[in-house]
């Protein structure tokens, strides 16, 4: 099995984009990442859940409190205990929401983190946003919190909207997007 927690680089800020971020629980936590900027990494992106049952102030709102962060780009075969190990350095987890394929319940490259403490959660976003998991990438986004129904991909063939129209081919996603043809050489 793939370690969780590969390309910690233990160098004390010596090397390019590598920084020594401690976490809340005491412990230290290095991590290579591409943006080296602590605040910018807690500001939310400009993405909004467009099925939120409420105003975008109210979501607003809830995304400055939040401790739930979303993460994209996993490797469908990534597992929970993987990303708990990975994210539980930054602090206690309540629980973790692994996203499935709508259509056969087969994992689809993304999950929700809860933490206990909002603290936490701005730590993993400062110190896990960015780094490699499972050989991706990954990125973290506050989330307004896990509702029942979000955990099932929302593309038309059931998986993430982003992989239906991918044009390349990922093997840790599924291989092919789904509504382009494979290319034949």
């Amino acid at each position: 099995m793939a370690s969780a927690v590969v390309d910690r680089v233990q160098c004390k800020g010596r090397l390019p984009q590598t920084f020594l971020c401690r976490a809340a629980r005491g412990g230290w936590m290095y991590a290579l990442v591409a943006d080296l900027k602590g605040r910018d990494a807690l500001r939310h992106s400009d993405y909004r859940d467009q099925r939120f049952k409420g105003t975008s102030r109210e979501q607003s709102r809830l995304l400055a409190v939040s401790s739930t962060l979303y993460v994209g780009n996993l490797s469908y075969f990534t597992t929970e205990e993987q990303v708990y190990e990975l994210f539980s350095r930054a602090g206690r987890i309540r629980r973790i929401i692994m996203g499935i394929d709508r259509f056969k319940k087969t994992p689809c490259g993304f999950c929700f983190v809860e933490y206990y403490y909002r603290e936490d959660a701005e730590d993993a976003m400062r110190c896990i946003n960015a780094t490699r998991l499972d050989d991706r990438i990954i990125r973290t986004d506050w989330d307004v919190g896990f509702v029942e129904g979000r955990q099932y991909g929302r593309g038309k063939h059931g998986g993430q909207v982003r992989d239906e129209y991918r044009k390349d081919y990922d093997p840790g996603r599924g291989g092919w997007g789904k509504m382009v043809p494979p290319k034949m050489d």
